[in-house]
């Protein structure tokens, strides 16, 4: 799966059997924060939002930005990830949530 970097949408994106599947984020205080991630149900369970939020957090600590998560999907990975030096964002609702 190729993945994409949308700098000016601020989003990594992913084009799957012809469904856009993407994870959206801000910038600040030096820390890329995972606001929403969105996969459509037809490309489901094929790990496109792991993908996703992998590529999001790997350009985080590449360029040098703490990895953030407000978006529930985001927040699971870090958990799974402990490596990456995550932490959850102050805007985090819960679980099944994200900031839209």
């Amino acid at each position: 799966m190729e993945i994409q970097h949308d700098e000016t949408g601020k989003r990594f994106l992913a084009v799957v059997d012809g469904h856009e599947a993407h994870a959206t984020y801000t910038l600040g205080n030096g820390r890329l924060d995972i606001r929403h991630t969105l996969v459509p149900e037809a490309i489901g369970g094929r790990g496109v939002a792991s993908a996703l939020v992998k590529a999001a957090y790997d350009y985080a600590l590449g360029h040098g930005l703490k990895p953030v998560a407000t978006c529930a999907y985001a927040v699971a990975w870090l958990k799974r990830h402990p490596e990456y030096g995550g932490e959850i964002g102050p805007d985090y609702a819960g679980k099944g949530s994200c900031a839209l």
